[in-house]
Order: structure tokens, then sequence, then C-alpha cells
């Protein structure tokens, strides 16, 4: 049974992801953990008395929070009735990276799927602290849904690699599994600037070639161009409708988007955005 972690603030944003999530595996035998985290005042724990304002706040907040889980869960229910699918509920007094991170060592999950925007919904915001965070920390693959991005089925996935990465099972069978739910083509791509692979690139490319060897798969080398503008055009070219990293530190996922300004990337997360750790 596969565990899927969702993230939840309430918003619309979030909402859409978890829509996505319930369709994307609706023929799956499912444990969705429907999560909110919360942190609404500036916690001065020596001020903090039981009589206190501040506690009585917490309370409300508490409340609130467990209030709209139990009222989402029953219009999941209601729009997205399936015998597949169990559901459970967490709220919690933390940071979402940290709860995050203490339910990876708790064996919760086996994947996270959000939403790209925070509830604010901020234009220059393209991908939300909150995903940025986690997209960086979290020890098992997220699926980032764009916030105006309607369930299709997923037919084209494009894997940009730089074949920096020793491909090992944990990286790729996230890919396999998705891949066999639709029966999706792989399209892995290669940007490079004139120069040869690698002794070590090549072996990389060749461990991908035998991984995907029972699935559509095409490989695609496009020469002296952006890795951004590559994507965007390999996108509109092949309507691509999954996007795979591996974020590997020190390669170019790190450079693209955790050096750049989040600003300048958001245009290439129209569609769903698959990040994979390399470290899991």
């Amino acid at each position: 049974m596969k565990r899927v972690l969702l993230p939840t603030d309430f918003s619309k944003n979030s909402w859409n992801a978890i829509k996505y999530a319930l369709q994307l595996f609706k023929n799956e035998k499912c444990t969705f953990t429907l999560l909110n985290t919360y942190t609404p005042i500036i916690y001065q724990f020596e001020y903090m008395q039981a009589s206190s304002p501040q506690l009585q706040v917490m309370e409300a907040v508490k409340e609130t929070s467990k209030n709209k889980l139990n009222d989402l869960v029953k219009r999941i229910e209601e729009e997205f009735p399936n015998p597949n699918h169990i559901f459970s509920k967490i709220s919690t007094f933390n940071t979402l990276t940290a709860e995050i991170n203490e339910l990876y060592h708790g064996n919760t999950m086996d994947l996270i799927i959000m939403g790209t925007k925070g509830a604010s919904g901020v234009k220059e915001v393209l991908l939300g602290s909150n995903t940025v965070h986690v997209l960086n920390k979290a020890k098992c693959p997220v699926l980032a849904i764009p916030s105006d991005f309607e369930f299709e089925t997923p037919h084209e996935l494009l894997f940009p690699s730089d074949y920096e990465v020793n491909f090992e099972d944990k990286h790729i069978q996230p890919i396999i599994d998705i891949a066999n739910l639709y029966n999706i083509r792989v399209n892995i791509m290669h940007v490079y600037y004139g120069e040869e692979l690698t002794e070590a690139q090549e072996q990389n490319r060749k461990k991908l070639e035998a991984y995907f060897k029972g699935i559509a798969h095409l490989f695609h080398n496009i020469k002296n161009q952006n890795i951004t503008e590559a994507i965007t055009q390999f996108q509109m070219k092949a309507r691509i409708n999954l996007l795979v990293m591996i974020n590997n530190k020190h390669s170019f996922f790190e450079n693209l988007f955790f050096k750049s300004a989040i600003k300048q990337i958001g245009f290439h997360l129209n569609v769903p955005f698959l990040v994979i750790p390399s470290r899991l």
C-alpha cells in the first residue's frame, strides 16, 4: 500500500494538490496522511501560563486546525469516494520541514504531494518558500503540483539529467512506478556544451538504459543550450505533463533551483514536478 503525505494549509492551492493526488492514485491502494502544521504566535515559554492569552490563542488555533482537517476529510470522501483510499490526520504545532523530517524517520510516507504556492499566492514567489524548503530537505520524493494545474493522465515524462548521479534503485524506482501506472514514455534529456561525456557519466547513462529497458523511453542530447530554456522548449514540443529531477547536491539541480532567483524558474513549473533526493 502506497503511503502519501499531503501537507495542507487549507488554501485553494493545497486542495488542488490533494485533488491531483487522489486522481493520480485512484486505482491504487493508498494511505493518505493529511498534515497541517501551525506556529501561530511568537512563542515565549517563560510567559506562557495556564491563564495567559497566548495559551488561549494556541488552543483556539489547535482546535481550528483539527476542525478544518475533519472538514477536509469529509469533503474528500464526498467528492472522491474511493474504497482504495484510507485517510489519517495530523495537526501539530511545528514547522512544516521539521514535522516532515520527524514523520519520515517515523516511517510514515513514501511520497509527499503538495502545491507550489503558499496561501498568500504572491505572484513573484512561484514555488512558495515552504515548497522550496521541503524540496531541498525532504528525504523522500516530493511531487509539487502547480496551483492552476488540472489533473490529466500523465503520458510524457521529462527527466533531465547531467549523468552525474551514480544511479541506484532508490533514484529510479519512483520513476518506474509512475511510468508503469500509466504507460508513460520517459524522455531522458542531457544538455551539454560540446564536451564529451566522462567515463563516469557514460557508465551512469548506460545504467539508465538498463533501468528503463522494459519501459518506453527516448534519450535526447541537446547541445549548446541553457538547461532552463531546453526544458521549456522540450515541454512545448513534446507536451510533457510530468517533470522529474534528482536533487543531486553540487549538480545543475542545485544551481538551477537554489542559487538563482526563485521567480526566474517558475516558467517550467506549469506541470507537476517530481523531485527525488539523491540520498534517501
